[in-house]
């Protein structure tokens, strides 16, 4: 049995350092074996930086998965090539840099992870289904292999889940920033979420401060996003899987505050 815990995007500084209180003790809780992090907002001002992707790592996240704010930091091009476990979803173009598939050696197993993007109201890029279905026949990829799929419309999000039902052991949803209640087990076995939620402030609008967001709404003028302080929360999903069948036995969402 393994025990995979997957992040919900972590949220600028202030999210980062709650994370690193919080995640050594959980790993140690629930045994966890592979931890994965959303960390494309982990970066102050939004985006991910080689600072904070060390950080994640250096707090125990080992692969970071990334979406529609990548490559919003021109420091962190560079640091998709030579850290392996930062990924960017695998459909964007092969020109951009980095790769969307990771292999975690955990030793006794292997477990590949794979990072995606959906196309309803985000970019316009490569179809997620065609691109899951040729990563999943890559040739000696190994039977555990969980997904990020970084995706702004439920309806794709669940029919991805299906898409990937029994030949992936878990699939789980992020980008919105709001944890969903549909954790289970789909009918082939494979482990499914449609949103994990976030690492951040909880008075917050996606981590953001509610009037900047409210006077968006109200006026229809651009403002500077800043990131709201407080008490903060990390969403999460730990999935389980039987390392033999690669496929997922059980899915436990948590909130940790």
């Amino acid at each position: 049995m393994i025990n995979i815990l997957c992040v919900g995007d972590v949220v600028g500084s202030i999210g980062c350092e709650f994370l690193r209180r919080h995640l050594p003790a959980l790993k140690k809780l629930k045994s966890i074996d592979l931890c994965i992090v959303n960390g494309e907002n982990s970066a102050d001002g939004n985006g991910v930086t080689p600072n904070s992707a060390q950080y994640l790592l250096d707090s125990g996240a080992d692969v970071i998965t990334t979406g529609n704010h990548s490559f919003r930091r021109k420091e962190s091009y560079p640091f998709y090539d030579s850290c392996e476990p930062l990924l960017r979803p695998a459909n964007y173009p092969p020109a951009a840099p980095g790769k969307g598939l990771y292999i975690a050696d955990l030793g006794r197993t292997q477990v590949a992870v794979i990072n995606l993007m959906g196309t309803v109201y985000l970019e316009s890029l490569r179809s997620p289904f065609e691109m899951l279905d040729e990563l999943l026949k890559t040739p000696g990829l190994p039977k555990l292999c969980v997904v990020d799929f970084h995706a702004e419309a439920t309806g794709e999000k669940r029919a991805l889940g299906f898409f990937a039902d029994g030949r992936a052991t878990a699939l789980f949803g992020t980008h919105t920033h709001v944890p969903t209640a549909d954790e289970s087990v789909l009918p082939k076995g494979t482990g499914y979420i449609t949103d994990v939620g976030m690492t951040g402030p909880i008075q917050s609008v996606l981590g953001v401060k509610p009037e900047i967001i409210i006077g968006r709404y109200t006026t229809k003028m651009p403002a500077r996003f800043d990131l709201a302080k407080g008490a903060c929360k990390m969403d999460c999903v730990i999935f389980s899987a039987d390392e033999a069948t690669g496929l997922c036995t059980g899915v436990e969402r948590l909130t940790l505050t």
